[in-house]
């Protein structure tokens, strides 16, 4: 394709990132609630084997249906950097809950396309939960279309973050003047989060310092329901993204999150 738009994702990769997901749960549950070794990584965030091994498994099923593809992982890094279409996987998002037992942690799946996130699957293996998001598609949530709420004032709406210790400094201060400006705060989730939000119980997500394989599937799934995601200026998310991550259910209460944040 020589454009850099996509209007509409093939139906055989959305099956295939279903795929790719499917291999990433078994193993997560072969090792959920057992008796883990646990490394921390040079940034002092946690790994363990389920982790590493859901990544391979993924890699290598990619690297056996879609050779030509680039692979960008959270645990063995980027292969392929200069090829047009691109797998960004985080096998398993929110190691932190997954290591206590707790089951919101999810296998996050994107396609990106020239560096757009254009397909994406968050996947709740404890749950038995799935959303799927794709250009030129809508949601499913276990197969059923989903949309995000129509709360449009910031005044109603629910906003939630993993933690409030993901802001610092001026990021910090931004954050809370728009969580004063709420109905309701909320905190935890990672993924899940936004996954909640296509079903209408989240109005807002504010998150800083995620990497690409923390967000670029989240957009797909958020945007084909209804909702916009971008980084706290309003600009779409990408590859190269700063780490700032906005999702808000609808163009209204983006908009006035947005503006609040600036």
């Amino acid at each position: 394709m020589a454009n850099s738009q996509i209007d509409q994702i093939d139906d055989d990769l959305v099956a295939f990132a279903g795929i790719l997901a499917d291999a990433a749960r078994a193993i997560a549950l072969q090792y959920f609630r057992t008796d883990l070794a646990i490394e921390d990584k040079a940034d002092e965030s946690p790994v363990t084997q389920a982790d590493k091994g859901a990544e391979r498994a993924m890699r290598a099923l990619i690297a056996q249906h879609y050779p030509e593809h680039g692979i960008l992982g959270e645990e063995f890094g980027h292969e392929g950097p200069d090829r047009d279409w691109t797998w960004v996987l985080d096998p398993i998002d929110g190691t932190g809950a997954f290591i206590i037992g707790m089951p919101l942690f999810g296998v996050l799946v994107a396609l990106a396309y020239k560096g757009k996130p254009v397909l994406g699957v968050i996947d709740a293996p404890a749950l038995g939960e799935r959303w799927v998001g794709a250009v030129g598609q809508a949601t499913l949530f276990n197969g059923a279309p989903c949309r995000t709420s129509e709360v449009t004032d910031l005044n109603n709406a629910t906003l939630h973050t993993t933690s409030a210790e993901l802001f610092e400094g001026r990021q910090d201060q931004r954050f809370r003047s728009l969580a004063k400006q709420v109905r309701r705060r909320r905190y935890g989730g990672d993924c899940y989060q936004y996954g909640l939000m296509t079903l209408g119980g989240i109005d807002v997500v504010i998150e800083d310092s995620m990497k690409p394989h923390d967000y670029m599937a989240l957009v797909p799934v958020v945007e084909s329901a209804g909702g916009i995601v971008s980084d706290w200026s309003g600009a779409p998310l990408t590859l190269a993204s700063n780490g700032e991550v906005l999702a808000a259910a609808n163009p209204a209460v983006h908009e006035a999150a947005v503006k609040h944040l600036n």
